[in-house]
């Protein structure tokens, strides 16, 4: 019998070597022996059944994707009102996720140009650099420019508009995110790691269901931590702007969801389970297209 390394059967399958290592060890991968410690796995051996993601919404997700296709397309004016909607609201969660003070009508008043009294003027700069690195993701998004390491650190420079020093470069010294389960990387690190997570991504989008490579893309970059700050206002733009450029509407992760949000990437750095991030976004993609199918089917 012939056999692939971790690492084959991981591009084979469109999933990652931790992924494989740990179906090996849990007895899930028909044939697999354990070689020190190494795994070695048949040639022909099948990808197991995922049964920790409630696949049921992923199927209803692309049917609902499917239907929108067909219909009448949204106005001008219709998609304009919704994208500024939609805008200050992911703008107020995603930087109140974050720590930022700013109220949902503070943050819409704060886009306006207007001086909220008694708030930091950091945290104005933070609702402008978002909704700007947000326009710039829909305009990259409609002129098909692929996801790259420049793209990510245009991205950033927009997010942290009020750290000049520090936007739109990988950080050069070790941190660490108080609480979680996980330790980013050494500085040196981050640059191959980043290379290597757009790398994967890329051969994923072929065999991999959306919401899952994108959910587990977010995993992995957020683990890597690349800058210094922003590292999760940045990681949500990423994650809409590949929804966008796949035909999704973008989504917002909700402040009021941040526990689960973190528990997330708990579980994955914990116990190496995806399931809890892909759910958590597949519920938020399939609350967004049945809004547009709402509006269209009237």
């Amino acid at each position: 019998m012939n056999y692939i390394k971790v690492s084959q059967a991981a591009e084979k399958w469109g999933i990652s070597a931790r992924r494989v290592r740990v179906l090996c060890a849990e007895g899930k991968i028909e044939g697999a022996v354990q070689k020190g410690k190494l795994y070695m796995i048949p040639e022909n051996a099948q990808k197991p059944a995922d049964g920790r993601v409630k696949y049921n919404i992923l199927a209803d997700i692309e049917s609902k994707k499917a239907r929108l296709s067909e219909m009448r397309s949204l106005t001008a004016g219709e998609v304009e009102r919704l994208r500024e909607e939609f805008m200050i609201e992911f703008t107020y969660n995603s930087n109140a996720i974050e720590g930022n003070t700013l109220t949902l009508k503070e943050t819409a008043m704060a886009l306006e140009g207007m001086t909220i009294d008694q708030k930091p003027l950091k945290d104005h700069l933070e609702a402008v650099g978002h909704r700007d690195a947000f326009l710039y993701v829909q305009d990259i998004a409609t002129r098909d420019i692929p996801i790259s390491e420049s793209v990510i650190k245009n991205i950033h420079s927009l997010v942290l508009i009020n750290r000049p020093e520090d936007k739109g470069t990988y950080r050069r010294i070790p941190v660490r995110i108080m609480g979680a389960y996980t330790e980013p990387l050494q500085p040196y690190m981050v640059q191959p790691a980043m290379e290597g997570l757009l790398i994967e991504n890329n051969k994923s989008a072929e065999t991999m269901n959306i919401i899952e490579r994108i959910a587990r893309f977010h995993l992995e970059f957020e683990g890597i931590h690349p800058f210094i700050d922003g590292n999760g206002r940045t990681g949500r733009l990423v994650l809409n702007l590949d929804f966008i450029r796949n035909g999704y509407p973008p989504i917002n992760v909700k402040f009021t969801d941040r526990k689960r949000y973190y528990d997330a990437f708990d579980a994955y750095y914990r116990d190496n389970d995806a399931s809890k991030m892909i759910s958590l976004i597949a519920e938020y993609v399939n609350e967004r297209l049945d809004e547009y199918l709402a509006i269209l089917e009237n």
